[in-house]
């Protein structure tokens, strides 16, 4: 059995192709897509090429195991009903709504572990978030703050403003963020932010340095870097303060360039932590499990409702025109879906 999915075919080009899909066995079950999300950090660098050589798909998810080898497929982030299953056992899933970890495609056969139920009556463009909304969660947990405390967020799209909305009902002192794009700013800060500033202004970046160093303060105490840009690894660098700490959450692809490691991160003792979405930081694991954050993570879509960041939707067949508007910075798109 076939169905039309998208496949990335060379650099900057998609194409909609026949998929084989079969039919399902003992733990599978067969999805028809409402919607699916186009990933706006580590899609749409695929998509400009910008993976490593020898970089391979993400090896925990079966749909997405492999290399970057043209033709190939990538995506994450789908919503769709069950409508048939490979076993009696699973019947209970017919008719039910599912969040898949599998790419763009009308409909696939997936493995069970792979599919999330859904609450009753949540949107399905707001479902498309689950996996944002975790990494999210996930960059917080990283990054631990505390009442008091001063931080900020590099990069707001998708994921930057969904850790915002998170960290804005901490009894932080101050969160900042930054991000090039004015209507991001504006998301932010009707978000909870209490000052959005454009990092590509060079006197913005000065004026705010100066304000965390002034009359004793101490710089930031932490900061998220997740705009993808290396250079605002080395802002935060700059604006974070003495055993301050920056969590990455960014994947920079082969235009990663080059980490100010100088005075400032020595001096200062700053700390670097990666942060991943497929574990769970290893100091929490005693309480904290996948589930369990998977859990957390559908019920703050709800206090969110992020389907307000949708700026655009395509119908399958216009997929170069998506990928090419999710790519293009200057369009000022914030998330992109197809609806099938």
């Amino acid at each position: 059995m076939n169905t039309q999915a998208i496949f990335h075919v060379a650099p900057h080009t998609v194409a909609v192709r026949e998929a084989e899909t079969g039919q399902p066995r003992t733990g599978e079950l067969r999805v028809r897509a409402h919607c699916s999300a186009i990933s706006p950090g580590s899609e749409s660098l695929i998509f400009r090429g910008g993976v490593p050589d020898n970089w391979k798909t993400d090896a925990p998810l079966e749909t997405l195991s492999g290399e970057f080898r043209y033709p190939f497929q990538y995506g994450y982030a789908l919503v769709g009903e069950v409508i048939a299953t490979g076993s009696r056992d699973d019947r209970r899933w017919l008719g039910q709504r599912v969040f898949a970890f599998h790419p763009h495609q009308a409909e696939a056969v997936i493995d069970k572990s792979l599919c999330y139920l859904l609450p009753e009556g949540m949107p399905a463009d707001r479902a498309l978030f689950l996996a944002n909304m975790e990494t999210a969660l996930n960059l917080v947990m990283d990054v631990a703050p505390l009442a008091g405390e001063r931080g900020m967020v590099f990069g707001q799209g998708v994921v930057g403003l969904l850790a915002a909305a998170v960290l804005s009902r901490f009894p932080l002192e101050e969160l900042i963020t930054a991000d090039p794009v004015p209507g991001r700013r504006e998301h932010s800060q009707k978000l909870g932010a209490t000052l959005a500033i454009d990092p590509a202004r060079g006197r913005e970046l000065s004026i705010l340095e100066e304000c965390l160093f002034q009359e004793g303060q101490n710089g930031l105490d932490f900061a998220v870097e997740v705009s993808g840009q290396i250079e605002a690894l080395n802002q935060a660098i700059r604006m974070c303060g003495f055993d301050s700490r920056i969590v990455v959450g960014s994947w920079y692809g082969r235009n990663a360039g080059l980490v100010d490691l100088g005075s400032h991160f020595h001096k200062r003792r700053i700390r670097l932590i990666s942060s991943q979405v497929s574990t769970v930081n290893p100091g929490l694991s005693g309480r904290w499990t996948r589930e369990r954050r998977r859990a957390l993570a559908l019920d703050w879509l709800d206090r969110v409702a992020p389907e307000q960041f949708v700026t655009h939707r395509f119908a399958v067949k216009d997929c170069q025109a998506a990928f090419e508007l999710a790519a293009d910075k200057n369009a000022g798109a914030l998330q992109v879906i197809f609806e099938y």
